[in-house]
Order: C-alpha cells, then sequence, then structure tokens
C-alpha cells in the first residue's frame, strides 16, 4: 500500500507541476460556471416578473432540453478532459525510457498500475470539487435544493470519470505517443458508447452490447436513481480496464505467446461478462431513488398494484407487425428501449416476463399497398424485410399468427398482450408524440387482471350519443378509441352499448350514462331506468338545450331541473354558445385531476349548455361541481341566432346574469353503498370535437376521466402522482447575478490561476 502512495504522489507531482492540470481544472469550471450562471440568470428573471418556478434542482443540473449543468454542462464536455490527463501515464516512461528501469525494479506491475491510477482518482476528485462549487452557489440560491439529486449526480460523474481513467491508463500502455494514446483513448470512448446501438437486431448480441454500452447509466444516476447494476458496471469496467493494464505491461517485463496473451484478455472480458450478467437479473438489483420526490419510482398506486400480482408470473407478449407503421418502434434494435421502460415495473414485481413476436399481416396502411401494386402480401412483406435489412423467416405469416392469436381487432398494429393466471387484456400503443403506454395506462392494464372490470354502459336508443361513432357529437375518442390514450378502454374501464327497448340494465355496472337523448323514453325504459336509480346505480345524466322536456321527468325525483333557455357568454373570439364552466371547490374530492382544474382555474368547454337547478329537500345531497362566470355568462331565455351580430344581455327579454351550475353531484346512501350521479346540462364536453380541441386549452379530459374515478369509487382511471417539490423558490434578485459571475467566473478562476502560477515558479526555481 505505501508504494501505491508513493507512486501516486509522484505521479500528481508530475501533473500539478505541469500546467496542464491547472489549465484544465480551470477551464471546467469556468464551463460549468458559465452554464450555472446562464440558467441562475433566466430562472431568476422569469421569478422577478412574477413567473412561478418549480422543480429548480431538476431544471438546473439535469432538464436535457433546458440544458442542465450536468447534462450539457457536464456530460457533453466530459470525455474531453481525461485524455489529455492519462494520455502520458505509461506512454511518456516508454518513451523516456524509464519503463525499462520500471520492469527491472522489485516494484510490482500491480503496485504501478494502482498507483498511476489512485493519482487519477485524486485528480478526478478535484474535478468533483470543482463542481462542487457550483452546487455550493445552488446550495445559497435555491431555496429546498434536492442535495439527495445532487448526491446521485455527483456520484454518477465521479464513477464515469474513474471509468474513463482506467480506460485511459490502459490506451497509455500501447503507445510510446502520448498522442496516439489520447486518440486512441477518445476512439474506445466513442466505441462504448454507440456499441449499444451496433448489430441490434440479434438477441444475443443485443444483449451483450447492452451491458457493455456505458450510455445512459450516468445519466439515470444524474436524475436521481442509483442502482446496484449501474455502481458494479463503472466498477467491473474499471477493473477489466485495469487488469488489461497489469497484463500489458507483464507482457513486456517477460514474453508471452500471442496466443495465451489473447486468452488472458478474454479470461478478463468473460468473467467480467459473467458478473455484469448475474448483477442485472431484476431479483439481484438494488434500487435508490434519492430525489425528494421519488420522481425516479411509479407511484405508490402503481406499486400496490404490481404488490397484488403476487407471486405468479405475469407474461407481457408484444406482437410486432412488419408491414404496420408502427413496426420500428417495435423493431429488434429497440429491444433494450423496450425492456428498460418496463424495468421501472419490474423493479417491484421481478415476475413479469418479456416476450416479443414478429410477424406479418394485413394492415389498414393504403400507402403500402398502392406503392406496391400486383404484389401479395407475402412479396410485400419480403420488400419490406430487405428495405429493414432482416430475415423474413424471424417473421410469422398471416396464418401462423391467427392460430396464436386474432389481432385484427387491434389493427394489427404493435400492441402489448398481458396475461395472469387465466385473465388476459391489452396495452395498446397510441397515435401520439409519446407512443408507448405511461405509467397510467400500464397501472391500469396490470389492475384489470385483478380487480373486478369497471363497465361503464351508454344508452341507445333515444338518439343518444354513440362510443361507436367520429362524428363531432359522438362519444368514440372518450370511450372506444382503441389508439388514443386517454380513452376509457385504455384507461381500465369496459364499455358497452346498451338499448333498453330490448335488454335489461346488467348488474354490477360502474355506472349508466345516458347522453343527450332527443326522444322521449318509452314507459317501459323509463321504468327500467327508474328502477336502476332506486336500486343505488350509479348515473350520468347529461342533457342539452332544447331537450329539457326529454330529461326532466327523470331529473325531477332527483331534485334536478334543467333551465328553460339557453347559457351564453360574452367572448369576443369566440361564438356565444362557447361556454366556459370552472370546477367548484366541491372539485379536491373528485381526486387529483378535477382538483388541479380548480387549482389552476381551468375551464371547461361546454358548448350550448344549460343551466341546472336544484332544491336539497329530497334523498339526495347536490352539490355544484360546476359553474360558469357570472361576471360575462347568462341564461338566454330567447332563441339564440349565432351571426355576425354580438349577442347582448338583455333582462327584458328574461336574460339572468349570474353564476349558474352547469354539472352537479348527486349522492345518498343505497343500502351501506353511496349512490353516485353527475348531472350536467351539457353533453358536447365529452363529445370528439371537444376533446379534439387544441386551442384554447380546456379541462375536458381531465374532468371526464376524473368524474369517472369518482363514479367508479377511485379503482379508474389511476391517477399517478407524486410529493409536490419544495425547491420551487430563488433566495435572490437580478442585481445579485452579476456578483455571482464575478466571482464564480472571474475571482476563484483567478485564484486557481495564481495558486497554479505559484506552485509552477516555486517548482521551477528548486
Amino acid at each position: 500500500m505505501k508504494t501505491i502512495i508513493r507512486i501516486a504522489r509522484v505521479e500528481l507531482s508530475a501533473l500539478f507541476y505541469s500546467p496542464i492540470a491547472w489549465f484544465l481544472l480551470i477551464l471546467f469550471l469556468i464551463q460549468t460556471g458559465m452554464v450555472y450562471t446562464g440558467k441562475l440568470e433566466s430562472f431568476v428573471t422569469t421569478q422577478d416578473l412574477g413567473g412561478q418556478l418549480n422543480n429548480l434542482t431538476f431544471n438546473f443540473f439535469i432538464h436535457p432540453q433546458m440544458g442542465g449543468i450536468f447534462t450539457t454542462g457536464v456530460l457533453n464536455n466530459l470525455y474531453l478532459y481525461i485524455p489529455l490527463i492519462t494520455m502520458g501515464l505509461i506512454s511518456r516512461e516508454m518513451n523516456l525510457g524509464t519503463i525499462k528501469l520500471l520492469y527491472s525494479s522489485p516494484v510490482k506491475l500491480s503496485n504501478i498500475v494502482l498507483g498511476k491510477y489512485v493519482a487519477m482518482l485524486i485528480f478526478n476528485l478535484c474535478m468533483i470539487l470543482i463542481l462542487g462549487i457550483v452546487v455550493a452557489f445552488a446550495c445559497i440560491h435555491i431555496e429546498g435544493i434536492d442535495m439527495g439529486m445532487i448526491f446521485s449526480g455527483l456520484l454518477g460523474i465521479f464513477l464515469l470519470l474513474s471509468a474513463y481513467a482506467a480506460i485511459g491508463l490502459f490506451m497509455s500502455c500501447l503507445s510510446s505517443y502520448q498522442v496516439v494514446a489520447a486518440i486512441a483513448t477518445f476512439a474506445v470512448f466513442a466505441f462504448m458508447k454507440f456499441i449499444g446501438t451496433l448489430w441490434q437486431d440479434y438477441d444475443f448480441i443485443r444483449d451483450l452490447t447492452g451491458y457493455l454500452s456505458i450510455s445512459g447509466r450516468t445519466e439515470k444516476m444524474i436524475s436521481g436513481l442509483i442502482t446496484t447494476r449501474d455502481v458494479l458496471y463503472y466498477i467491473l469496467i474499471t477493473a477489466m480496464f485495469l487488469t488489461f493494464a497489469w497484463l500489458k505491461l507483464r507482457g513486456g517485463r517477460k514474453s508471452v505467446s500471442w496466443m495465451k496473451s489473447i486468452a488472458n484478455y478474454s479470461l478478463v472480458v468473460v468473467i467480467v461478462l459473467a458478473i455484469g450478467y448475474v448483477t442485472s437479473i431484476p431479483n439481484y438489483i438494488g434500487y435508490w431513488d434519492t430525489t425528494h420526490i421519488k420522481m425516479n419510482t411509479i407511484s405508490k398506486g402503481a406499486q400496490q398494484t404490481l404488490k397484488d400480482l403476487g407471486d405468479d408470473p405475469v407474461e407481457v407478449t408484444t406482437y410486432i407487425n412488419l408491414l404496420d407503421n408502427t413496426y420500428n418502434a417495435g423493431a429488434p434494435r429497440n429491444r433494450n428501449q423496450d425492456k428498460a421502460r418496463w424495468e421501472r415495473y419490474i423493479r417491484f414485481n421481478p415476475n413479469i416476463k418479456l416476450n416479443y413476436v414478429y410477424y406479418y399481416d394485413s394492415v389498414q396502411f393504403a400507402p403500402l399497398y398502392t406503392s406496391n401494386p400486383g404484389m401479395t402480401l407475402a412479396q410485400i412483406a419480403q420488400k419490406q424485410a430487405n428495405v429493414f435489412k432482416i430475415d423474413l423467416d424471424r417473421f410469422k405469416t398471416p396464418a401462423e399468427i391467427r392460430k396464436t392469436i386474432d389481432l385484427s381487432g387491434e389493427l394489427n398494429r404493435v400492441v402489448m398482450h398481458v396475461k395472469y393466471k387465466d385473465k388476459t387484456t391489452f396495452l395498446r400503443t397510441f397515435n401520439d408524440m409519446l407512443f408507448w403506454p405511461t405509467e397510467t395506462e400500464t397501472a391500469a392494464a396490470l389492475k384489470r387482471l385483478t380487480v373486478p372490470l369497471p363497465r361503464i354502459a351508454f344508452l341507445q336508443g333515444e338518439e343518444e350519443r354513440s362510443i361507436d361513432k367520429l362524428g363531432d357529437r359522438h362519444y368514440k375518442l372518450a370511450t372506444s378509441e382503441l389508439n388514443v390514450r386517454s380513452s376509457l378502454i385504455n384507461q381500465g374501464f369496459d364499455v358497452e352499448s346498451l338499448t333498453l327497448k330490448d335488454e335489461e340494465i346488467p348488474e354490477g355496472l360502474a355506472a349508466l350514462v345516458i347522453a343527450d337523448p332527443r326522444t322521449e323514453f318509452a314507459p317501459e325504459v323509463l321504468q327500467k331506468i327508474e328502477k336502476y336509480i332506486g336500486q343505488g346505480g350509479n348515473l350520468l345524466l347529461a342533457g342539452e338545450p332544447g331537450k329539457q322536456s326529454v330529461l326532466n321527468p327523470i331529473l325531477k325525483r332527483l331534485g334536478v331541473q334543467i333551465m328553460d333557455g339557453i347559457l351564453v357568454q360574452e367572448d369576443k373570439d369566440f361564438a356565444a354558445d362557447q361556454v366556459k364552466s370552472y370546477v367548484s371547490p366541491l372539485g379536491a374530492e373528485f381526486g387529483k385531476r378535477i382538483g388541479n382544474l380548480y387549482k389552476e382555474k381551468v375551464a371547461v368547454s361546454t358548448k350550448g349548455v344549460a343551466g341546472l337547478t336544484f332544491t336539497n329537500d329530497g334523498d339526495f345531497k347536490i352539490k355544484t361541481l360546476l359553474t360558469t362566470d357570472g361576471a360575462v355568462s347568462w341564461n338566454k331565455k330567447d332563441k339564440l341566432v349565432l351571426d355576425s351580430a354580438d349577442v347582448v344581455y338583455n333582462p327584458q327579454a328574461g336574460d339572468v346574469k349570474a353564476s349558474i351550475a352547469t354539472a352537479l353531484a348527486l349522492t345518498r346512501m343505497v343500502s351501506g353503498r353511496e349512490q353516485r350521479i353527475l348531472v350536467t346540462g351539457d353533453a358536447d364536453f365529452l363529445s370528439n370535437m371537444e376533446l379534439g380541441r387544441r386551442f384554447p386549452r380546456t379541462g375536458n379530459a381531465d374532468f371526464y376521466q376524473g368524474f369517472l374515478g369518482w363514479l367508479s369509487y377511485g379503482t379508474f382511471p389511476i391517477e399517478v402522482s407524486w410529493d409536490a417539490p419544495v425547491d420551487n423558490k430563488l433566495n435572490m434578485t437580478g442585481d445579485g447575478v452579476s456578483r455571482v459571475k464575478w466571482i464564480l467566473l472571474g475571482i476563484i478562476p483567478g485564484l486557481l490561476l495564481l495558486a497554479g502560477t505559484i506552485l509552477l515558479i516555486r517548482r521551477k526555481r528548486k
């Protein structure tokens, strides 16, 4: 040990008695300091202007799109520093001829390697201390800074630096030219970063290159997630290259045949891969989410869902169609990314098994056929396989896949089939920028395997809104569209249409929906509805202006009536009937989604809405859930004509300007269970048109998912939530930014420069 320390001291003396070490440290400080002060100035300006700041630790240090200090400021440039330091560790000895003295000395080669490596570790700690200066400023400026996230990030950067140092040390053994050693080190860095993208179409090679790849591991630690697998990876890679360096030096001290040398290097690689394989088994991976809000961990509700699955295996089979335009997302080369998405769930239930099945079958992608006229499906598949440079024999034919499963109902696109015991469900991909299911949809699919499925029945027969049509007034996007993320079938519900003229209301419904009936109910239908209400069934009743008489007979028994007339709103940008309704304080009782609409004052678009009145004299306890803004809206009694003229408030014509309820929540106890009924004066809020609206921002999707969660007693949809971040404020104003710049970019680098200059001058005099 004393020899190692002595060698390390000598190496550090050579390092810091040259300008290169001081130059790199000062450059590193200025580089990270510029990123920090730039972000500080931006966020301080936002705060001084009255803007809201949130999760500042993440935004300062990690956020990749916003140029985080650890990501953009450090990781993107870190590989430039180490080769300039390590390039002379051994190559300098070879160039000066002193390597022969080392070979002939009684000093063990392992001590030489470890001594020089310890010197590099100390230099790495100096770089971490430079980052620590920036962190110290952040601790002063960010109120409630997340130190767990900072610690994880610094640890990840140190481990990466240590691995880089080991690689650089080995490459320095290969050449007497320092520049060659530096360039070779750069090449190895690049190779280890991009090896995870090579030969990804083959399972064995994909697993091998995926483990060897250094890419993405430090990013996870910087984001606050420390795993034993990643820590051990850096330790193993470091040990591997240090062993390579020892083998290379040993080969210089005594002659070793090239076959034996290859065998020795191969044995080291095999041992590292074997240990890496074992430590990557889900059951053997330890996780530590160091962040304050546990942002790298699935929500407690999702954790409970995975716990409820027990020890029985869960098979997730992803089906990928070569001919569909979603093939590329599920292609073999992207398999590791898919496994990474599932890791957050496997962490809490290692019994989840991932399978992948590739096939080709007909699709709705018309250009595929029009661009290949006269070709059979097999010929088109062969052409596609040639394009993707993959063997078509790896894909099941249409006949073969249909023997296993019929995916025509899923449009033959990328879909996951989840099986648990004797239950199955689909977990879909979506037509949006995210494409893959998030925690909300994944947890919903898994929970469907352990709880009775909540069924929502939509009444048909009186020209109500349909769950199967894509017209503006209908409900397909909200209920049954396969590849819409917020659709009820992707949020855990089963939906069905129900015609009471021919059917009975089934038992066990989570809720019955009666949306905008346009014709009077037949007596037998009305009787069935009243019986369902009397037995305590949950219900959504959505009316429309002009059709008050259809629903009012049912509502009268509940203590609710739809007002005559139509609500209008004064708005220069939108039509008068484009009324905005706002969530009342009651919204907090409906869960996170509706509660957030109340907190953030986000409106629900209720186009063509009638007001609601009620009395609390009956069995039901009635509360207002949505209400209009009485300052700009009123109930218009006479006919509304939408033309170029503005609609004017006219009290002489019976107009009433007030805050008017547009949605009511009714509750009562029936047989020990709370019956829940929602009544709205608008049926358009759930329509395809409103859910497809992009401007202005509305809360319709959150509102309907929230109240359906209320109707299903919180079973579905899954609410994903974490603790609120506390680092939301900066303890400074714009006047202090310039002082920070002078200190961080001027005074401290100047002091480092002065210290380095004094040391170099004193060394030269000696």
